[in-house]
């Protein structure tokens, strides 16, 4: 995905990896541990090239007290993930210490290293460093009776060469079961970096929650306590603050990155409210984005949802009026922007875009039976990372159902697969996340200074509306690229979300 630099890193996750066997095969096997370990080895190094991220491999558990030390170890090093390695069969007494002591999720790895034994020749030493599959029922089940959530990954390890010690072909990085199971891991490992990074982060709330759209009302405090984010009550005047500390040369600096990302557009031959934007008008969003970076900044948000009505002719009204632009280059740079106070599609925009897949502010638009789509925009802000060619600025008479004139962004997501992710609110305070998988088309849309992407669902509009209303979603929600309902759903359950998927 194409995007602008990132004014905050996101925060890695730290994943933790162990290996289990039993201790009595050493004496009676010899390699096998060795061999085992190699594996164990071979996984870290594959999960550090293909995400970055560090791994925390403690070794090999092969006694209940070699399990509490790993346990011990993981708390020390405060891993957000666990990949237990079935290297072997283990008695369950050995895995079960490790997450009672760390509380860490755990995934369960069932890694066979070849396709197919070499029956013929295979010794028993041989056999045991192929049986993994045999342990995992009893980790599983001592799981379940203590109460501790798992989950198993099943398929081949993906060496790119055979151990010396092995007695068949184990070179399966090629196979579509080494493929699957290690882009499972990649997911895990993208979900826990959505749960660390949303303990780590500060969600502006500026202004308010546009009156009267009851479905955007969240309780803070059930928000922080969901998800570990910390919100910022912000106030305008520390906005009109920051206002009057911009420099003409940071305007200067906004005016060339918006000539640089945008389109400036001519009048709308079909909305006559549609005009090209002024020198004054892009000035004003120039020195408001600055404004709006500087706060950014200066309370070191990852995140921020906003809303001002005002008063005719006030000067907040003005300034609010300047928000598209400026929040629209916010939310390609790695802090996402929600319009209308609605904090919780700010979360949802924040989880796509740790999730490096974009995350654009969305609604229904209107559908258009004869192509088969909907129309998903809204009148800001915009993804930019994740736009079909360039952004087009139009100046606008008024904001429909708002105070205020000002810029305006109109522009569609780029065609191909998309996400839809929608973070609503059950009635009893729960967060719920609603995923959808679909297509973005090349549609045509209007001229009126909105995003919009016409966009095709694997059932027809109205059934796909249907089961999409009966979940009871708020009217606003995030569209991502990319078709990414299993990383969604993997993030759901390390946060504890309940999810529902639809259009399948």
């Amino acid at each position: 995905m194409e995007k602008l630099t990132h004014i905050k890193e996101v925060k890695k996750p730290r994943i933790g990896l162990y290996t289990v066997g039993l201790k009595h095969y050493w004496n009676q096997f010899p390699g096998l541990k060795e061999r085992l370990l190699e594996y164990g080895k071979f996984i870290e190094s594959k999960l550090e090239g293909m995400t970055g991220t560090s791994i925390f491999n403690f070794g090999l558990v092969d006694t209940a007290d070699s399990g509490l030390s790993a346990g011990d170890y993981f708390n020390g090093n405060n891993v957000d993930l666990i990949f237990c390695h079935s290297g072997t069969y283990v008695t369950s007494d050995c895995v079960l210490p490790v997450h009672q002591v760390c509380k860490a999720p755990v995934v369960v790895l069932n890694l066979q290293p070849a396709a197919r034994i070499n029956y013929r020749r295979t010794t028993t030493g041989e056999w045991l460093a192929h049986c993994g599959a045999c342990g995992v029922p009893e980790i599983s089940n001592a799981f379940n009776r203590a109460g501790i959530k798992f989950r198993v990954i099943n398929g081949l390890l993906g060496l790119i060469r055979t151990p010396d010690l092995s007695l068949t072909d184990e070179v399966t990085a090629d196979r579509p079961e080494a493929i699957k199971a290690y882009k499972e891991m990649e997911e895990w490992i993208k979900a826990a970096s959505v749960k660390r990074a949303l303990n780590h982060a500060r969600f502006g709330f500026l202004g308010n929650t546009y009156s009267g759209m009851l479905d955007m009302y969240s309780d803070f405090t059930m928000l922080q306590a969901q998800t570990g984010i910390h919100i910022e009550v912000l106030e305008m005047c520390e906005l009109d603050r920051q206002l009057n500390l911009v420099t003409e040369e940071e305007i200067q600096d906004k005016i060339n990155e918006i000539y640089d990302i945008f389109e400036i557009s001519g009048d709308s031959k079909a909305d006559p409210n549609a005009k090209k934007p002024t020198e004054e008008q892009l000035y004003w969003s120039a020195k408001v984005a600055a404004a709006q970076e500087r706060l950014v900044k200066a309370y070191n948000l990852d995140a921020l949802t906003y809303y001002y009505h005002g008063v005719p002719g006030g000067e907040y009204e003005k300034l609010q009026s300047g928000f598209i632009v400026g929040h629209s280059l916010l939310t390609a740079k790695g802090i996402p922007c929600s319009g209308e106070g609605d904090l919780k599609t700010a979360l949802a925009m924040k989880i796509c875009d740790i999730l490096g897949t974009g995350g654009s502010f969305c609604e229904i638009v209107v559908t258009d039976y004869l192509d088969g789509t909907i129309l998903l925009g809204h009148d800001g802000p915009f993804h930019i990372g994740i736009a079909k060619g360039k952004p087009i600025l139009r100046g606008l008479g008024l904001y429909h159902g708002k105070q205020g004139t000002g810029v305006s962004v109109e522009a569609k997501v780029r065609t191909g697969n998309i996400t839809t992710l929608n973070m609503t609110q059950t009635c009893d305070g729960r967060l719920k996340m609603i995923t959808s998988e679909a297509e973005s088309t090349d549609g045509a849309i209007m001229t009126i200074g909105n995003t919009q992407t016409p966009v095709r669902f694997k059932k027809d509009p109205d059934t796909y509306m249907t089961e999409w209303f009966a979940e009871a979603p708020t009217h606003h929600f995030a569209m991502s690229i990319g078709h990414n309902a299993s990383v969604l759903d993997k993030t759901a359950d390390l946060l504890t979300i309940k999810h529902i998927i639809l259009n399948k």
